[in-house]
């Protein structure tokens, strides 16, 4: 089954920008990983300094592997002083059943 998420935080006053250059580098990684099926960054149209990430894994094993790779601490180190939250906020998705 897919693993679905979505990844939320809010950039400090004066750091979109930087946040912006950090998540897109960041994307592009995770975008390459085998069991990356999808990786969209998204800011709020009313509230450009709060991010969205929507993320779909191809199992909750290519989501561990996402966990653990080596490019996400950094990341994460990098990310944190330059939002508001203390990390990013995890939303765990799932999927409606088809109806026919």
């Amino acid at each position: 089954m897919k693993k679905t998420l979505l990844a939320e935080f809010t950039a400090r006053e004066g750091a979109q920008h930087e946040v912006a250059r950090l998540i897109g580098d960041y994307a592009l990684t995770v975008r390459e990983e085998e069991g990356n099926i999808a990786f969209d960054v998204y800011t709020k149209a009313a509230h450009p300094r709060s991010f969205w990430i929507f993320e779909v894994y191809r199992d909750e094993d290519a989501f561990q592997a996402h966990v653990k790779a080596p490019y996400g601490g950094p990341f994460n180190a990098a990310l944190a002083p330059l939002i508001e939250e203390d990390a990013s906020v995890l939303t765990f998705l799932t999927p409606l059943p088809a109806h026919p």
